[in-house]
């Protein structure tokens, strides 16, 4: 059993894990930079480093800084959250070089995985439907513009190493092939030092569809369901429920067995979500996190299990404390994330909270780092909070979700709140008729922003 974790990350994620090590008996160390030295992550742990000045480069993204934290606490493993060093390949093999545990995936995993075109040919392999699209990279132009007409327009073209909606660009004719392959190119190599670039066939009106999987790292896993995050903009989730509402029970163990079957045959370790484009039946393959996802609550809240409880024990080499047979749905839970930002542009707003006060009753649970007071950074992403509500059903979960949303109160900078109030006054929301292009669509309608 470990006797103290340090968590490598910050805000919301970062209370997280701590909560899970002190139910576990666990210590925690926190690290932090000079801006988050009075943030609530810092607070609540046992322990705390400063790790360097508020650039996230020099402070929460520098190995040799997190190594050293642990040296000094005594800290015998490392658990990433999500962003951050969390799908860092040469972090997890340099923690493991010093003697230490890393809380997620081989290193050979997050490679894999972090490689787009590795990724979907080895899903391929192992039976899990995938996008038609190129074999590999694409080298030129011309190669683009065939692949195009073999496949047929509308196509996507990605940036290899692409994630977060950059080095993606839609091609929806052959005379829109050269600027879109271009600029996929070009944003590629300035976000990530790649300009690798593959093409997919475009889907016209897909949803977001995601499974979670678990594995002990030993041959055996099992999936909770699926989440959507359909409704998103500019390729960023705000709203993710599970299970999700197009999904029929046939297709849940269908495409669920395909991917437990498939991380079981890799001998995958701990949680991790693979995620499709769904439409008309069919689920296509697009990427793997190999990390807890954001929106794991949703899962959480339906199964009735810890999933960062579930990570820290496969970890220590235990096995994990349920089987597929065990994990039955309860239920209907929705997410939505709020951020520090100011509609209609969705502008960062870094600034003092001057008030600050959680929903709460039956079924309400808030993920946040927030407090009366603090000083949200500039340095750093917008989210300041998660709103997960559990009901018997989907319309429970909505009505919980609307009452949840007016008790909440976040004075001193402006929130992503007003959106979630004005999106639960859409018929669409409330039948489930959507897919990942309505909320962009609906944004220009209504806040002439999308």
């Amino acid at each position: 059993m470990f006797d103290k974790i340090l968590i490598a990350n910050r805000g919301e994620i970062a209370l997280r894990v701590i909560r899970a090590c002190r139910e576990m008996g666990i210590q925690s160390v926190a690290v932090h930079s000079t801006a988050d030295a009075d943030a609530m992550h810092v607070r609540m742990a046992d322990e705390s480093v400063c790790i360097g000045p508020p650039s996230g480069t020099h402070s929460y993204l520098s190995i040799p800084a997190i190594i050293s934290a642990c040296e000094i606490t005594g800290a015998q493993a490392i658990h990433p959250g999500y962003g951050f060093l969390s799908e860092n390949a040469n972090f997890v093999q340099i923690v493991e070089d010093h003697g230490l545990t890393f809380i997620g995936p081989t290193a050979e995993h997050i490679r894999v995985m972090g490689d787009k075109i590795t990724a979907k040919d080895t899903m391929k392999d192992l039976g899990v439907p995938c996008v038609p699209g190129s074999d590999g990279g694409v080298p030129d132009l011309e190669t683009a513009k065939k692949i195009g007409e073999d496949i047929g327009y509308p196509v996507i073209i990605k940036a290899t190493a692409g994630g977060g909606g950059r080095g993606m660009k839609v091609a929806k004719t052959a005379a829109d092939m050269e600027q879109a392959f271009m600029t996929a190119r070009a944003e590629g190599k300035a976000a990530f030092g790649n300009d690798e670039v593959y093409i997919e066939k475009y889907l016209t009106t897909p949803r977001h569809i995601e499974i979670q999987v678990f594995g002990d790292g030993k041959g055996n896993a099992v999936h909770l369901g699926e989440r959507d995050c359909s409704l998103q903009r500019r390729h960023q989730k705000v709203f993710e429920e599970a299970p999700g509402p197009c999904i029929t029970p046939e297709e849940r163990a269908r495409i669920g067995k395909t991917c437990a079957e498939a991380v079981a045959k890799i001998n995958y370790i701990g949680a991790g979500t693979i995620e499709f484009l769904y439409e008309k039946g069919e689920f296509y393959f697009i990427e793997m996190n190999t990390r807890l996802q954001v929106e794991h609550p949703v899962t959480e809240s339906i199964f009735g299990v810890d999933l960062v409880r579930e990570q820290i024990r496969v970890a220590e080499g235990l096995p994990m404390s349920f089987s597929q047979d065990d994990l039955e749905i309860n239920g209907h839970s929705i997410e939505v994330r709020i951020n520090a930002e100011k509609l209609p542009n969705f502008s960062p707003c870094p600034g003092r909270i001057t008030q600050y006060h959680a929903p709460g009753g039956l079924g309400v649970r808030v993920d946040s780092a927030l407090y009366d007071g603090y000083s949200i950074p500039p340095y750093y992403d917008s989210l300041i909070g998660k709103l997960i509500v559990h009901g018997r059903d989907r319309p429970e979960a909505l009505a919980r979700l609307s009452r949840a949303l007016g008790e909440l109160i976040v004075d001193g900078v402006d929130t992503t709140v007003p959106l979630f109030h004005a999106l639960l006054e859409e018929k669409d929301i409330h039948t489930g008729e959507y897919n990942i292009h309505w909320l962009e669509h609906w944004l220009e309608t209504n806040l002439g922003n999308a």
